[in-house]
């Protein structure tokens, strides 16, 4: 029997001797590799975060000790020793275990994560209200990656900590990546402290006399104070951005000793107020492959754990290109065209396919870290000189990004074209990644034009015909996966800006559909045929202006309506339908699908459909029961 299989919480954990850690780290390893390979979920970043875990859980007293992971793609180990172990192969499937911390999952997920940089702040929040309630033993930890780092409210966080001299520990997971390699000055800032050789080598005797704090007795307060005096001292002539702010710098050290992690993270619980510990890890570490290509191996997919090879699902037969991929060579395609035109992204340059025009102009695109808001606002300053900004963000992440939208770039009518990726349900992320609210927040934004394509054809001509709209933003978003076939030589077309389109006659019942669901709709459509039910189909393209003289054709010639839309019902296509009527004084049913007001959980995307009622079989459903009332 392993020692693995010896642990099911960390109160386990602790009946280890120290040099036993290295092998229940390599156990915990070798468990992440075998489940991630045949359930795909992030990898990467947890055969990284190993040691970290294993040294967190055997130190602190969790979960009355606060441990709160950043983002979460690191977490898998600490899920896997904190009683979810035999339900891991659960992990991001409908039903089983997130793929991220969950306060309702298990009371050793202190903070619910999914998005980046929100540990330091949530930290600091339970680390104050432990001040305030005189609980002197609680300790509170917040690990946070680089990439993480470069986001500006982990920045927010880290000033206000730095004031607050709260008892808090902040774990720099340092492994020089995100999901792509990381960018910025902060970047190579850390690069530069963990290299600098004087700095080095005064932290080597500084780890040496901590080595002995235990042994010093009474004297070792004064002697460490004098210590971390000299230190800072010198620090402050390097310029040390965290003891600048008040907290005490310690490292870098090896991410991956776990036993010389743990003798750290006890001697550090020892010395009160703010702290950081900085690690340098390998992300992907004990997988080849993954070391070498960390971007790739973040999340996988199925792969053959003895040989790294990926493990396809592919019957021979052509595949629709990705939307996102659609996006980044139209892109190009439009950029080779218009000198203007730039491309943006908060530090997701592969997954929104932004590195297609990269790599043949890097000079016009711009990867900007993690910095959603400052991603907007960079795109309202480039418009306001006369470029055509794209600013690709993801559909969840736009979120944090709102009052930008709003203040930055609507208010003044900057012409910035916001690209969303990953609009709708996402699938196995869940929860935290659903692109479910951009349709019903984006329509509320004056001077917003806001678009959702039907298919990959419909994505190109809407990005040709946002770059010639001068007026305002312009918001296209789009679904994660792929639609249909395209012919790449077909010429791009201009659209009418608030004009949809009917896509099928019929008789009864009128479906009035958004995006992607719109093919849904169709095959539901088909197979109604059999059953001589035929409803009729109006693709609306744009939510904002909204195509009224399809809507009076709609109220006019139907009392039976159906909406379809992969967003929120509550502000989105159906209410924007509900709000229609009553203000033009048609009377009609009106039957709203789409995303329910609840949040998600995670799940297979066709899984979450069906659950939600919008899959072709559950708007088959409706029209029957709508055409039999």
């Amino acid at each position: 029997m392993g020692l693995l299989d010896q642990i099911e919480y960390p109160t386990d954990l602790k009946k280890l001797d120290k040099p036993q850690l290295i092998q229940l780290a390599d156990e915990l390893r070798e468990f992440i590799i075998d489940e991630v390979s045949a359930n795909p979920g992030h990898f990467g970043a947890s055969l990284g975060a190993v040691e970290l875990t294993v040294a967190l859980h055997y130190v602190y007293n969790t979960p009355y000790d606060r441990l709160i992971w950043d983002v979460g793609h690191q977490a898998y180990g600490h899920k896997i020793l904190t009683g979810r172990k035999n339900r891991f192969h659960t992990n991001r499937k409908l039903g089983g275990i997130s793929g991220f911390p969950n306060r309702s999952e298990s009371e050793y997920d202190a903070f619910g994560v999914g998005h980046s940089s929100t540990s330091i702040s949530a930290a600091l929040g339970m680390a104050v209200s432990a001040q305030l309630r005189k609980e002197d033993d609680r300790h509170v930890i917040a690990v946070i990656g680089d990439g993480a780092l470069t986001g500006g409210m982990a920045m927010e966080g880290l000033n206000n900590v730095g004031v607050q001299n709260a008892n808090i520990l902040v774990v720099l997971n340092d492994n020089d990546m995100a999901i792509d390699p990381n960018v910025g000055a902060f970047k190579e800032y850390l690069t530069d402290i963990a290299t600098s050789r004087p700095y080095n080598k005064l932290k080597d005797e500084v780890w040496n006399m901590l080595g002995k704090f235990n042994r010093l007795g009474p004297t070792a307060q004064r002697l460490i104070q004098k210590v971390d005096n000299s230190i800072k001292s010198l620090l402050m002539k390097q310029s040390n951005f965290f003891e600048a702010i008040n907290f005490r710098y310690f490292g870098p050290i090896d991410g991956h000793d776990v036993v010389h992690l743990v003798n750290v993270m006890n001697d550090l619980k020892d010395i009160p107020g703010p702290k950081l510990l900085h690690c340098i890890t390998k992300k992907g570490k004990g997988f080849k492959q993954a070391e070498l290509n960390a971007a790739e191996w973040h999340a996988p997919g199925k792969f053959d754990k003895n040989t790294g090879l990926k493990i396809k699902d592919d019957d021979g037969t052509p595949k629709p290109p990705k939307y996102q991929d659609v996006f980044g060579h139209t892109l190009l395609e439009l950029a080779r065209q218009n000198k203007e035109i730039v491309g943006i992204t908060p530090a997701m340059p592969a997954g929104s396919s932004l590195n297609i025009m990269m790599k043949e102009m890097p000079d016009r695109c711009f990867d900007v870290g993690i910095a959603e808001q400052h991603a907007v606002t960079f795109s309202a300053g480039l418009a306001a000189e006369q470029k055509t900004p794209f600013c690709n963000i993801y559909s969840t992440f736009m979120q944090r990004a709102y009052d930008q939208i709003v203040h930055d770039v609507a208010l003044q009518k900057l012409p910035v074209v916001f690209c969303l990726d990953r609009g709708g349900l996402v699938g196995e992320d869940g929860a935290t990644h659903h692109g479910a609210f951009d349709l019903a927040y984006m329509r509320s934004v004056p001077n917003m034009i806001v678009s959702a394509p039907m298919n990959e054809t419909e994505l190109r001509n809407l990005m040709y015909t946002a770059q010639n709209y001068k007026e305002g933003p312009f918001s296209i978003r789009y679904p994660r996966g792929r639609g249909m076939l395209i012919d790449w030589k077909q010429p791009m077309n201009d659209l009418p800006i608030g004009q949809g389109r009917k896509v099928s006659d019929g008789e009864e019942v009128a479906i009035v559909s958004i995006g992607h669901p719109g093919n849904f709709v169709q095959q539901a459509i088909n197979h109604l045929k059999s059953e001589k039910i035929t409803p009729a189909h109006y693709d609306i393209r744009f939510l904002r202006p909204i195509d009224e003289d399809l809507l009076e054709e709609v109220f006019n010639n139907f009392q039976k309506i159906i909406t379809v839309e992969d967003g929120t019902i509550i502000g989105g296509l159906g209410s924007a339908v509900i709000e229609y009527a009553a203000e033009h004084g048609h009377r009609a049913q009106i039957v709203r699908l789409g995303i329910p007001d609840k949040f998600i959980e995670h799940g297979k995307p066709a899984e979450l459909y069906r659950m939600c009622g919008f899959d072709s079989e559950g708007i088959m459903k409706t029209v029957k029961e709508i055409v039999s009332a």
